[in-house]
């Protein structure tokens, strides 16, 4: 089982190469040279007043919203200015981290420039937000080719507590490019445990079962929590004993288009009231038969799911491909709601388009 951390210890050997000034970042550049240059910056203590300021700005705008909805894990800057395109996410639990996603910059910004830029943001962060520096992780978010798949950064095992809205989950901010909360969904699951109460749920591409949580929370009768990946339903189990959800709500390993072309076969089908299908843009998983491409396969997915559907049932289908098109004249049989104007929270409101989302349900 993975370790639990409540703090975050500083990397052994990158704490040394920085001396007393300790680079506030784990060792996940994938650039060794690249690596320490930004340390040399951060050493030599430049700023960026720019970003600085648009932060200041940013902690006044959310603090009120924030409070007011009990939100400790969010988004606070997402590249507002061009010449700082980078993601900044605060997660707030017993203690507080920072995560900073650097967007991968074209091939015509010059690199040296970004690097400088890219220290100066973590000079600025630890001031601004009065975080210490080993509280502060920084990962690249590379533009993803169709024929790669994100891979696993680290193996620190290193667990950290946060809560959503009566839910606790773990998080990880080293191992992985993502951290097992995507905050940009926050809506979604307070959606679904708003709807929850006696229904039977079923999660698919279910990740670390967060969605799951959120339905048991809110009284779902029972669930059924589907993913193909051993790492994410044993972090999707840890999350389930951490809020004590009971034998009712059940981890299924399975591909999950698999599982609904088996299902679809079956006599007898099983039935949900309630679903939530976030599948990926692109897998070339070899734990799966086939190459899956969203846009491609979104009519047969969503027709096997909306199979599952107890009578007045309720299927929710989101995506963060950004060319996605809905195939409305092949689904003519369901009724598609566009809902994702609603699925954005005030967080993510410069990005209207970090994901889109339909409320389905028969005709």
């Amino acid at each position: 089982m993975p370790a639990v951390s409540e703090s975050n210890p500083v990397n052994d050997d990158l704490s040394k190469r920085c001396a007393e000034k300790a680079m506030p970042v784990q060792d996940l550049l994938e650039n060794q040279e690249r690596t320490q240059k930004i340390q040399y910056h951060v050493q030599s203590g430049i700023q960026a007043e720019m970003f600085a300021n648009r932060l200041r700005k940013n902690v006044k705008k959310l603090a009120q919203w924030t409070k007011r909805h009990n939100v400790y894990c969010y988004r606070l800057y997402d590249a507002d200015l061009p010449e700082y395109a980078v993601a900044v996410d605060i997660y707030q639990g017993e203690q507080r981290w920072v995560v900073v996603q650097e967007y991968e910059p074209p091939g015509t910004i010059n690199r040296d420039k970004a690097d400088q830029r890219l220290a100066g943001i973590l000079t600025e962060i630890p001031r601004e937000l009065d975080v210490a520096p080993t509280h502060l992780f920084l990962k690249i978010r590379r533009r993803q080719r169709n024929t790669e798949q994100y891979e696993k950064l680290g193996d620190f095992r290193r667990f950290y507590k946060v809560e959503e809205a009566g839910c606790k989950f773990w998080v990880n901010f080293e191992d992985y490019l993502d951290t097992g909360l995507f905050l940009d969904h926050r809506p979604m699951r307070l959606a679904i445990q708003s709807q929850a109460r006696g229904k039977r749920f079923l999660n698919l591409f279910a990740y670390t079962g967060t969605a799951t949580v959120h339905a048991a929370v809110g009284g779902a009768l029972s669930s059924m929590t589907v993913d193909m990946s051993n790492t994410y339903l044993d972090w999707a189990q840890r999350n389930f004993d951490l809020n004590q959800l009971g034998s009712e709500h059940k981890l299924v390993r399975a591909d999950c288009l698999q599982w609904l072309e088996e299902q679809a076969r079956m006599r007898r089908k099983l039935q949900f009231d309630l679903i939530f299908l976030d599948p990926p843009t692109f897998s070339n998983s070899k734990k799966m038969q086939e190459v899956f491409d969203i846009q491609n396969s979104h009519v047969g997915l969503i027709r096997h799911a909306a199979g599952l559907l107890a009578p007045n049932g309720v299927l929710y289908f989101s995506t963060n491909f950004r060319r996605f098109v809905l195939n409305r004249e092949a689904l003519e049989n369901l009724h598609c709601e566009d809902i994702s104007a609603q699925t954005i929270a005030e967080d993510f409101a410069r990005n209207a388009k970090i994901h889109y989302c339909w409320r389905i349900t028969h005709v």
